[in-house]
This record gives C-alpha cells, sequence and structure tokens, in this order.
C-alpha cells in the first residue's frame, strides 16, 4: 500500500540525499547500503543531490565507494560545480569562505579584487577573523552579492553529534551586510531543477529522499517533486509536524523509503 497523498504519477526517477541518508559521518547508515543496491537494481534512474562543500564530486565519489557504494561521480550533484559556472557565466570574482578541501574547484576562477562572496562549509575555517573578513567585502560593495553553498542549520558529523551548518554563518552575513544571499544547492528550485533536466523526466515522476524536511522535502515539493522524509540524519519527531512542510510519506530510513517506491511503482499510481 502507498504512503504517498493523492496522485496520478507514476514514479520514474529517484533523488537521494547522501549524508543523514546514506550514511552518518563516516559509517552507513544500517540497511541503506542494501536498500541502494535495491533501488539501482529496480533500474530507476538514481541521482545524489547533495549540499556537500567539503569534499569534492571526486572525493565524495571514493568515499561513498569505501563504504561500499556503487555510484559513479556523473551521478553526484553538489553545489561547487554549480557555482563555479555561475561565476564564470557572469564575470563574477569571489572571495571565497569555504572548506580548504574545495578550494581546487575555484582555481579558474579570478579571485583578485573580488565581487562577490562565496560562503561554503567551511567548518573549522568559520572563525570571527574569516567571517569579519567577508563582511568587510561585502559591506564596502556598491551592490554587494553573497552566494551561499545551501542553507542547512546543522548536520551530523562523523564523531555522531550535530554540529553548526552553512545557513547559520550565511545568516550573520546577511544581517551585518544587509544583503539577501542566493542560495545555490538545496531547497533552490534551480538546484533540483539541474538533476531533473539531466534525468529527462517530469518533476511530478521524481521523488527526493532526504532527513531535511526543509532543504530535501520542502525544496523537492516546491518545484513539483515528491517528499520522503526518513527517520535518520538530522530527523528529529518535531519534523513530522512542521508548520509548513509536510512529507508525502514519513519512513523510518532508506530501506523503508525504496520499499515504498517500488511498491508504488508497482502499483502505477500513488493513492
Amino acid at each position: 500500500m502507498s504512503l504517498f497523498r493523492s496522485s496520478k504519477s507514476i514514479i520514474n526517477g529517484v533523488l537521494l540525499d547522501i549524508s543523514g541518508v546514506l550514511k552518518d559521518g563516516g559509517s552507513v547508515i544500517p540497511g541503506s547500503l542494501e536498500a541502494f543496491h535495491k533501488l539501482q537494481n529496480s533500474g530507476l534512474p538514481v541521482k545524489l543531490v547533495t549540499n556537500e562543500t567539503q569534499e569534492t564530486k571526486r572525493s565524495l565519489a571514493l568515499s561513498l565507494s569505501s563504504l561500499g557504494y556503487d555510484v559513479n561521480e556523473r551521478d553526484i550533484l553538489p553545489p561547487c560545480p554549480a557555482v563555479v559556472k555561475l561565476l564564470k557565466e557572469q564575470g563574477l570574482r569571489p572571495h571565497l569562505l569555504v572548506h580548504p578541501n574545495v578550494l581546487g574547484e575555484f582555481q579558474e576562477l579570478d579571485q583578485s579584487n573580488p565581487n562577490c562572496v562565496v560562503i561554503g562549509d567551511a567548518s573549522d575555517n568559520f572563525t570571527y577573523k574569516n567571517l569579519n573578513k567577508a563582511f568587510k567585502i561585502l559591506i564596502n560593495m556598491p551592490k554587494p552579492r553573497l552566494f551561499t553553498l545551501g542553507r542547512g542549520r546543522y548536520y551530523r558529523e562523523q564523531s555522531g553529534l550535530l554540529v553548526l551548518d552553512v545557513g547559520v554563518f550565511t545568516a550573520a552575513l546577511e544581517y551585518a551586510a544587509d544583503v539577501k544571499a542566493e542560495v545555490i544547492g538545496k531547497p533552490q528550485p534551480d538546484f533540483f531543477h539541474s538533476a531533473i533536466l539531466e534525468m529527462g523526466i517530469k518533476p511530478e515522476e521524481v521523488v527526493m529522499v532526504g532527513d531535511d524536511v526543509v532543504s530535501d522535502i520542502g525544496g523537492a515539493q516546491s518545484c513539483g517533486l515528491k517528499g520522503v522524509l526518513v527517520r535518520t540524519g538530522k530527523f528529529r519527531p518535531s519534523d513530522e509536524c512542521h508548520p509548513y512542510v509536510q512529507p508525502d510519506a514519513i519512513v523510518d530510513d532508506l530501506a523503508g523509503a525504496v520499499q515504498l517506491i517500488l511498491d508504488t511503482r508497482d502499483n502505477y499510481s500513488f493513492s
């Protein structure tokens, strides 16, 4: 039996978050590896849509492979390549407040005399000095532009503890410099649309599975996708009663989500 809300669309594609769905920190979430392979074997196209900005696409693919996931680099969609493409198209010169691991992603860009600021999950580099430097650059721009690689409030690191995410530091710069950040990543609609475009599938035929009720589920639903919330990763019980995001289904983990998706697909419609 399907747990989705009433719809007539068949499922022809799946988007998955990485952290909190496939893994927590450096460990596989129990049951997720088997569920991922089951989904792959079903023949449904799968893309990994992530706001991960501490690793490059290649590093993400290698780390997932080391955990047993059979993934291709081309099937991972993180924000860094998307923002680099945008910066090139608009001729922008960024000041970077990002993690050292991804600095190489921006090496082809002119970073002298910056006319915008890009902020990602800089982790320990979110010092007062570095934040204040980004603020000074923004406040002295005639028309400040701030790009943030996600809006997350927190995530679960390898220790298992919840830690502050990039959205918290973005909010500080927005407030201080009186600027509205442009989001590259979830929940931005363009980010979901780029994944759907690569799959060649209609939005209503795609399901997003994630642990973030706002960025994953709310973002996907705003684009016409179905959203399945898992009770793993950063999930908290209060997410089930979110004031403005109502997931199409809530399941315990990826295994439950995959079973639901395949059962619903077998029935040829949501009900």
